[in-house]
């Protein structure tokens, strides 16, 4: 039993002791949180502040910091006024009671001033330092004259000046300073002026504690080398050198003697940061150094032994500051890689609500895709219901007064229906012409025949024109449907885009640079934003290049050999001037290219054809060749082939699928006008990375693909656009390979010469024969072949386009590296 005991109680020990050690943090951020409440919201750090600016002195009698830091306040925080003028009040006792009067005496006369002409100022924090330098100056030349009790000598009246002119530069000062350490909710991001100032106001602050002493120990000594190595280990030498330089002007201005302590704050804040990496040892590390090599050389009064106790407190210090709290600190110091990744996650944060409202909106229309398109199925039971509609109608005209209405509707209910049914659908079929069979079976049934189809036709055109209406209303919703299907399905692409965080490659960036740099290119800086195979993209700064490609010419192959694959130059802005940089973008180039040659004509030799073609540079690597052939001839064809593709274009370019694009543009077209003016469309989407083409046919002519000697059709079969709303597109794909030749062309060239019975067959042995593979001259043979048949008359408008798929060979061979290094893992 002993065992079985020990092996529930064991278990149960340990979960007890993670627990505990899980409750320790989450007790220490409430004490933290609770600390934070005390100092900041209730104002407790203020009053200690004040406290210390209260007896703070500078070239020996000289207090500048009291009225600065009240003014400040008030502006900031007028509601903690109060406890910051106690504390300075009490602070100022504890020097003389001559200063206690003069705090007292010029925070009284602020107050009635500022108060007074405040409302003629807009902006209260321009003219504040202004109303301190004033009050300042006249209020300490009045207190020295009543003190003194004769005329001030020009050195009184300079250093009054000079206490005045300090007192305006603090308040600008303590205005930075102050509310970022008296709310609660502080800014993320600190400007270095901001971190300055917070510097100069804990430094003003420390001056406060000179003469205070423990065990022989300097306060101020203890402190201003404990904040000096606190900014060290969070933002690095420079941070900590300036904090050591600033901390030791504003000491040695407070007491001569303290001079050497600029040597050693500043040495003592570099060695620090230098030494960082070496956690918080490295900073002890770093400042007993300097305080042993200072007090060896320096001229301090302190002796050597007592100054490396005084350090050795403030290394204690630092050991007693808890991690959270520095990490904390680096966090608002620009260029610590705290901020760098504070600011990351912010980044980061932001990215993920902007993709979540992203994928909100693709599901909000995805969802309202689904509710227009449910919308069909709700249609096939009305059929019975409108015919009822309609029957009635008619009975009511007709039946309602015939003395054999009972006869019919009662007694042969389901012949008189049927009868009327399939009458009714005979006129609809004939065009509004009763057939004999339906005649003769209608007067056989009913002695008012003549009458009853009268009725019959008379509401048959309405009942046609409610049809036509619904059918369109329906069709339209499914056009909104495909339309917001599509929208979905981009945006959710948009998403997935922005959710892809930038990864970091400083690394790559380094050995590109390096790589360059042994080749003899002199760079600046690379930038690397992608390294994904078929998508690399990098920006490079280089010095001035005169013009002579040494982008295209040098770095693209050896980026290219670096990379294994090849890369391009996307983007070049070169500098206007010798002493300039050019900025360049090289990106992943197309592992195919394509070349096109186009022949065009109207019909009759005129200007404008009712022929139209694009070619689309789509941005996800893909190119779209088109062809539209508008009814008939003339502007009006030309028109509606143009508004084809220009539709299909914008359609395509915005990201959306082949087949809804096509769709979307035939739902426009056959909804915007109840004309018969309809046009065919003629698609190829070849990808540049696989080289696989998707052909779409709406009632175009076949296209052909020349393979060395071989000739390959492609063709499928649907209707001109324009002319039914609702069709299923017929998609084609075909492997393509280096070296073939796409040949698409309208009506007018594939019915060839007019001698010709199989124009397929015809037009197989015209491209069999030809012994060129430039585009423009095979699009320019077939045309003249094609006009010379017709007896040098141009029957109908014609279009070719001629596009041949090679491999993107760069202009520039790579530029092979030894001791090649893999940059894409």
């Amino acid at each position: 039993m002993g065992k079985v005991e020990q092996s529930f109680v064991e278990p149960m020990r340990k979960m007890d002791l993670n627990q505990a050690k899980m409750n320790v943090p989450k007790r220490f951020k409430q004490f933290q949180l609770k600390m934070e409440l005390l100092f900041l919201q209730k104002g407790l750090a203020l009053l200690i502040i004040g406290f210390l600016l209260g007896r703070a002195f500078i070239l020996t009698n000289l207090t500048p910091f009291a009225l600065p830091f009240f003014a400040a306040v008030y502006l900031a925080r007028r509601d903690k006024t109060p406890h910051v003028f106690l504390g300075l009040l009490a602070g100022a006792m504890t020097i003389s009671l001559a200063n206690v009067i003069y705090i007292f005496a010029s925070g009284v006369v602020f107050l009635f001033i500022f108060r007074t002409f405040i409302e003629r100022h807009k902006n209260e924090v321009k003219v504040l330092p202004y109303y301190v330098l004033s009050i300042t100056f006249l209020g300490k030349l009045t207190f020295v004259y009543l003190q003194q009790g004769k005329a001030l000598s020009t050195y009184h009246v300079a250093l009054i000046g000079m206490e005045a002119g300090l007192a305006c530069i603090l308040t600008f000062i303590f205005l930075q300073s102050i509310p970022l350490i008296a709310f609660h909710k502080r800014k993320k991001v600190l400007k270095t002026e901001e971190v300055i100032s917070i510097i100069i106001l804990l430094a003003s602050v420390m001056t406060g504690t000179i003469g205070w002493s423990v065990y022989n120990l300097s306060i101020e000594h203890i402190l201003s080398r404990y904040l000096v190595i606190l900014f060290a280990f969070a933002g690095g030498a420079a941070v900590g050198s300036t904090v050591g330089v600033v901390t030791g002007i504003i000491f040695s201005l407070a007491n001569v003697g303290n001079l050497y302590q600029i040597s050693l704050l500043a040495f003592s804040g570099l060695l620090g940061g230098l030494l960082k990496e070496g956690k918080r040892t490295g900073v002890a590390f770093g400042l007993l150094l300097a305080t042993l090599l200072i007090g060896l050389y320096g001229e301090g009064n302190t002796p050597l032994l007592q100054t490396m106790y005084e350090s050795g407190s403030a290394i204690l210090l630092l050991l007693l500051t808890p991690f959270s709290l520095i990490n904390k600190l680096a966090k608002y110091i620009p260029g610590t890689p705290e901020y760098a990744q504070d600011q990351q996650q912010y980044l980061k944060k932001v990215r993920d609500i902007t993709v979540n409202r992203v994928e909100q909106f693709s599901s909000v229309f995805k969802a309202l895709s689904n509710s227009f398109s449910q919308t069909e199925q709700k249609f096939v039971p009305e059929e019975n219901r409108e015919f009822d509609y309609f029957l009635s109608n008619v009975t009511e005209k007709t039946c309602q007064t015939c003395f054999k209405k009972e006869q019919c509707w009662v007694n042969q209910f389901h012949t008189t229906y049927d009868l009327m049914k399939e009458i009714m659908h005979d006129l609809d079929e004939n065009d509004h012409v009763l057939s004999q069979k339906y005649g003769r079976k209608l007067e056989q049934h009913c002695n008012r025949a003549n009458k009853v189809k009268l009725a019959m036709l008379h509401e048959l055109s309405f009942f046609q024109a409610n049809q036509k209406l619904k059918k369109q209303v329906k069709e339209s919703r499914k056009l909104v449907a495909e339309q917001l299907l599509g929208v979905s399905e981009v945006m959710g692409d948009f998403a997935k885009e922005i959710q892809r965080e930038r990864e970091n490659h400083h690394k790559q960036e380094e050995e590109i640079f390096e790589m360059l740099q042994d080749f003899g290119i002199d760079i600046e800086q690379v930038e690397i934003f992608s390294l994904e195979k078929g998508g690399v993209d990098i920006e490079m700064t280089i010095p001035f290049c005169e013009g002579l490609g040494e982008s295209e010419k040098l770095i693209a192959p050896l980026l290219s050999d670096i990379l294994g694959e090849t890369i391009i130059v996307q983007k070049e802005v070169c500098a206007e001037y010798s002493n300039g940089y050019c900025y360049v973008t090289f990106s992943s180039a197309k592992a195919f290219a394509v070349e096109t040659g186009v022949a065009h004509a109207a019909k009759g030799g005129g200007i404008i054809s009712g022929d139209s073609y694009a070619t689309i540079e789509l941005g996800a690597g893909k190119f779209a060749i088109a062809i539209s052939d508008g009814m008939g001839n003339g502007e009006r064809a030309h028109h509606e082939s143009n508004e084809t593709l220009l539709l299909l274009k914008k359609i395509l370019k915005s990201g959306i699928e082949e087949q809804v694009a096509i769709k979307s543009v035939n739902s426009i077209l056959s909804l915007r006008t109840t004309d018969e003016i309809f046009s065919t469309l003629d698609l190829a989407v070849i990808d540049l990375q696989h080289a696989k083409m998707k052909c779409m046919k709406i009632c175009s002519t076949p296209s052909f693909i020349k393979r060395g000697t071989k000739v390959i059709k492609v063709e499928a079969g649907n209707l001109p656009m324009g002319i039914l709303q609702d069709f299923d597109i017929e998609v084609v794909s075909k492997q393509l390979k280096a070296g073939d030749v796409l040949i698409m062309m309208s009506d007018g060239i594939f019915e060839g010469p007019n001698h010709v019975e199989n124009h397929e067959i015809w037009m197989k042995r015209k491209i069999r024969q030809m012994e060129t593979n430039e585009p423009q001259e095979i699009a320019d043979l077939i045309m003249e072949e094609v006009i010379r048949g017709r007896s040098g008359y141009i029957d109908d408008d014609m279009t070719i386009i001629v596009a041949r798929i090679d491999h993107n060979t760069p202009k520039w061979s790579t530029i092979p590296i030894s001791k090649r290094k893999a940059l894409i893992s």
